[in-house]
């Protein structure tokens, strides 16, 4: 495919990428957006099974694989062969790293584990995407969003929160939140390479990663010992927390210092409430939260969407319209910055992506490739390693 130039941060870069689903391409993704060259490698005939999540023009551009793969290339190759071995041993010849969300002991038989990598190339910066961490009795089970959000405490907090049973959050977070992680991981490798010549192995756990996410705030009261047995922060797990109705619709607001929740009841007509010791101070208020949002529900309901946003820009307190998925594509200020893209694929046609959200004043992000078919850059690629078609 046509590629247009890359201009980002991390221009120069190749990234060898045998990552599939979610995680992994989520965190290649970034890296392609910032301007790393990322080849992107599938197994031969249907290639990455995110490719047929949901109805497509061609069959094999998913829209969750489209928001997922831009700006990569794609080759299929089998590394069980002596032609895909060769093929991606050269690649990683001229990699700066190589990254996989594949089971170690599987990619160490295939001749592509870490020391067997670094014999290419000592300087690779090796990163390892794994469902758990090293030495402990999951180590070699596999690993999936639901999983995750289970084994991590993620999914008990509804249940903390409703009274009723666990459940997953409506969205892929375990996959989405440890490919940030991996992200990060990967560019702290490329700048110990920079600092040092040296590469090193990375691993990225899954349960790890997302458990230390999750318990930030959740850690709560067992963070001092002994613990209370009070787990998750009584803030964001309240019920009551949640957007709060108007005359007609919701709305999200979020008072947050002593001046701004004075001004907030003042303005609802129920100025003594932030007379009343249980909401007067911030940890008062913290404890008591739950009969705090059933207030702030009460007053909020007086008035429409449209008068609480100009009262509350009014008084300098947070406060943001409520937006069905629907209406995120419409939203005003998303409009106004272009964050949603109208784009051209050669063999899809027109489709609708996300500028990268991240600004770089001197190196900005682009989109300089659509989302490849399977296999689309093997003649390209095999050519410049010297092997052929």
């Amino acid at each position: 495919m046509t590629e247009t130039p890359r201009s980002g941060p991390l221009s120069g870069l190749r990234i060898i990428d045998m990552s599939t689903v979610v995680l992994g391409p989520f965190a290649t993704l970034i890296l392609a957006d910032l301007g790393a060259e990322v080849i992107k490698i599938e197994p031969p005939g249907k290639g990455d099974t995110m490719r047929y999540a949901g109805a497509s023009p061609t069959g094999d551009l998913g829209p969750i694989y489209m928001a997922l793969n831009r700006n990569k290339r794609s080759m299929t190759l089998d590394a069980k062969t002596p032609e895909g071995r060769a093929a991606l041993t050269e690649l990683l010849r001229g990699a700066d790293m190589f990254f996989h969300n594949v089971r170690l002991a599987g990619m160490e038989r295939l001749g592509f584990g870490y020391e067997q990598v670094k014999a290419l190339k000592d300087d690779i910066v090796y990163v390892h995407c794994a469902g758990f961490g090293q030495g402990g009795p999951y180590e070699k089970r596999q690993a999936y969003d639901d999983l995750i959000q289970g084994a991590s405490g993620f999914a008990d907090l509804n249940a903390i929160r409703s009274g009723g049973r666990p459940e997953y959050a409506p969205s892929l977070v375990a996959d989405k939140t440890v490919g940030l992680f991996a992200t990060y991981a990967a560019l702290a490798g490329l700048l110990h390479r920079q600092r040092t010549g040296k590469g090193q192995f990375i691993q990225v756990p899954m349960l790890e990663c997302f458990t230390f996410f999750n318990m930030v705030e959740n850690l709560y009261g067992e963070t001092f010992l002994p613990g209370n047995g009070k787990l998750a922060y009584t803030r964001s797990v309240n019920p009551n927390r949640r957007p709060y109705p108007t005359l007609d619709g919701y709305i999200g607001l979020v008072p947050y210092s002593d001046a701004q929740w004075e001004k907030f009841f003042e303005i609802g007509g129920m100025p003594d409430v932030f007379s009343d010791p249980r909401f007067s101070t911030y940890a008062a208020r913290t404890e008591n939260t739950g009969a705090l949002y059933a207030l702030i529900e009460q007053v909020t309901a007086t008035r429409t969407t449209d008068e609480w946003l100009t009262l509350m820009d009014e008084a300098n307190i947070p406060a943001m319209r409520y937006n069905t998925v629907q209406e995120v594509l419409t939203d005003a200020h998303l409009t106004a910055t272009g964050f949603f893209a109208e784009a051209e694929h050669p063999e899809a046609g027109k489709y609708r992506t996300m500028l990268h959200p991240v600004l770089f004043a001197d190196t900005p992000a682009s989109l300089h490739l659509p989302p490849p078919r399977p296999g689309a850059d093997n003649e390209t690629i095999l050519e410049s390693l010297g092997l052929g078609v």
